[in-house]
């Protein structure tokens, strides 16, 4: 029997916001039911304020896997995206009174399901599964972990084992096939051969960008959500300027002589931009 904390045996007989959200604004998966835990997070976000108002999961797994995934929804509620972005599973596993070693994975598994459900968001909505990246060194293929998983692990637990990684990321949980191959990367990030895994980027407020950011991250919206949609009725946008808030844009095609021009640059341009970059923003035509 593990030794569970009281907040652990809180958790897992009254878990909280256990269910989904039907009209999520994004929804991270981990795991699969054949490794034996599985995670869906589910998240409602002020896209204004990007502060997550609401957050559900679904979870098949452990005692432990299910109070880190409710007290995780508890920790997230009210935070900013990037302020759920700095949650590690040691801060999870901290907020539960402590995990015993043998299920920190659990812990991990709750904070990739986040990263997963932010990255769908982020996305436009779309479910998003957390895997690892193409052309990554798989180290355990029982539970597809990765070799860059195991050195982030390492570094921000301060692991010293193989039998420490495995408790953290279930490598080597299985057949045992890779535990030669965790003991050689530990022994090279231990030797400080390897430097610690980078941290996500956090995205720069709009008010903060240098002009040239300013316009890259303008470009990147115009290209890749706007004129799309656009172009269906023949229509397309064009930056020109860029002045503090102001944006200002031409309207091309038929969308530059339509009666509804109006609309379709506050309307669809001007929300489209507040949405992905910042609520101050304001366009005007040329």
């Amino acid at each position: 029997m593990w030794d569970y904390t009281d907040k652990v045996m809180d958790h897992f007989k009254n878990p909280r916001n256990v269910g989904e959200i039907k009209d999520a604004d994004g929804t991270g998966q981990v795991g699969s039911l054949i490794c034996g835990d599985a995670l869906k997070l589910t998240i409602k976000v002020n896209k204004e304020t990007e502060v997550i108002e609401d957050v559900k999961f679904q979870t098949f797994g452990c005692a432990s896997a299910i109070a880190s995934s409710s007290i995780l929804t508890e920790m997230v509620k009210g935070k900013t995206l990037a302020e759920a972005l700095k949650i590690t599973n040691r801060d999870i596993a901290e907020a539960l009174g402590s995990l015993p070693e043998e299920k920190m994975h659990c812990s991990v598994m709750g904070m990739e399901a986040l990263d997963a459900a932010i990255k769908s968001y982020r996305q436009g909505g779309a479910p998003v599964i957390f895997e690892q990246e193409p052309g990554t060194n798989i180290v355990c293929h029982c539970f597809n972990v990765s070799e860059q998983a195991i050195i982030q692990a390492i570094h921000n637990n301060n692991l010293k084992t193989v039998e420490d990684v495995t408790h953290f990321t279930k490598a080597g949980g299985a057949c045992g096939k890779c535990k030669e191959e965790i003991g050689r990367i530990l022994s090279k990030v231990l030797s400080c051969e390897v430097p610690s895994a980078p941290k996500a980027e956090e995205k720069k407020p709009y008010s903060e960008m240098t002009i040239v950011e300013k316009i890259k991250a303008v470009e990147e919206v115009l290209n890749n959500d706007i004129k799309p949609k656009l172009n269906l009725d023949g229509g397309s946008v064009e930056l020109t300027d860029i002045n503090g808030n102001i944006v200002t844009v031409k309207l091309l095609g038929m969308c530059g002589g339509c009666m509804n021009a109006g609309a379709t640059l506050k309307g669809f341009v001007e929300k489209t931009l507040k949405d992905k970059i910042s609520k101050d923003i304001e366009v005007k035509q040329a």
